[in-house]
């Protein structure tokens, strides 16, 4: 499982386990699953989906970069709101 945080600058959107993620990085969609390689793309505009056991997350964000490491992955965006 991938540890998740999902933050914009006015509040943390979502903190929790997915077992996938797709973002809209600046020049394509990426795709995260666990073990990835440690990465740092800056993030375009679209929609970001979280896939947990609790069921699928959607937010369409805009700018900032996601970062991934140790099977965390964090989300800074400029502007985010639920999908």
């Amino acid at each position: 499982m991938l540890t998740v945080s999902v933050v914009s600058p006015e509040r943390t959107l979502y903190e929790g386990e997915a077992e996938s993620i797709v973002a809209p990085a600046f020049d394509g969609q990426v795709g995260i699953l666990t073990n990835h390689a440690p990465m740092l793309t800056l993030l375009g505009t679209g929609e970001l989906r979280l896939t947990a056991s609790g069921g699928d997350r959607k937010f369409t964000v805009s700018g900032g970069f996601l970062e991934v490491a140790d099977n965390r992955v964090r989300v800074v965006t400029e502007r985010a709101e639920g999908a």
